[in-house]
């Protein structure tokens, strides 16, 4: 998904980093944080969501809870507009509340995750609990993509 052209902003590293609400994976990485996941007990999965689309799959959840993965990277919801996650090493150069409004307008689904690189706008409003059912689900949902490579 795109921005309106009537936003123009560019990123730029954040002075102090948010601390981490969600676990962002994409390719090999994914992959990674899904064997991540499906190995933790049920205690550490309890109280984390996720979703998967494409070859992304994120975990949300308090910081304590969100698992270490190589190529994975950590986004939280902005504290001046909520419903806006960002990645928590870079953020717009603009207001976040300016930048959401904008958003809401042509993205209803909320919240929306923006992310850095690849550049991406992600609807978050699909987060299911973290259970050995989604996680089957979600290899299911890649298993025919990776017949084809």
């Amino acid at each position: 998904m795109s921005l309106p052209p009537s936003i123009a902003w560019r990123w730029q590293p954040c002075d102090e980093p948010a601390a981490p609400r969600a676990v962002v994976a994409w390719g090999e990485a994914a992959r990674r944080l899904h064997a991540r996941l499906a190995a933790l007990d049920e205690a550490r999965q309890g109280p984390l969501q996720a979703c998967a689309s494409g070859d992304v799959l994120l975990a949300t959840g308090p910081s304590e809870s969100l698992p270490w993965v190589e190529g994975g990277r950590y986004a939280a919801p902005s504290a001046d507009a909520p419903g806006l996650w960002l990645p928590t090493l870079w953020q717009p150069d603009v207001p976040h509340d300016l930048l959401a409004q904008a958003l809401r307008r042509r993205h209803p689904r909320q919240p929306l995750l923006l992310w850095r690189e690849p550049a991406a706008l992600l609807p978050l409003d699909r987060l299911l609990p973290l259970t050995p059912a989604l996680l089957a689900c979600i290899a299911a949902h890649w298993a025919p993509q990776e017949q084809l490579s």
